[in-house]
C-alpha cells in the first residue's frame, strides 16, 4: 500500500515539475509577449469581424461558405 502512495505522489510531483518547467520555458522563449498578434493570426485579411466564414464541410467537400449575419452560438 505504501508503494501505491509513493507512485501516486511521485507522479503528482513529476507532473507538477513538468508544468512549472513548461511555464518557465514559455516565459523565457517569449510565448506571452504579444498575445493579440497570435490571436489575430488565425483570421484571413478578407474575413469580416464578427462574421463566420468557415463551416464544416458538407458531404466531404472542403469549400468555404460565407454567412450573411453575425455568428450565433
Amino acid at each position: 500500500m505504501i508503494l501505491v502512495y509513493a507512485v501516486i505522489w511521485s507522479t503528482a510531483v513529476l507532473l507538477g515539475l513538468a508544468a512549472v518547467w513548461a511555464l518557465v520555458w514559455a516565459i523565457r522563449s517569449g510565448q506571452f509577449r504579444d498575445l493579440r498578434r497570435g490571436a489575430a493570426s488565425i483570421f484571413d485579411e478578407e474575413e469580416p469581424v464578427g462574421m463566420s466564414t468557415d463551416s464544416f464541410p458538407a458531404g466531404g467537400q472542403g469549400r468555404r461558405r460565407r454567412h450573411e449575419g453575425p455568428c450565433e452560438g
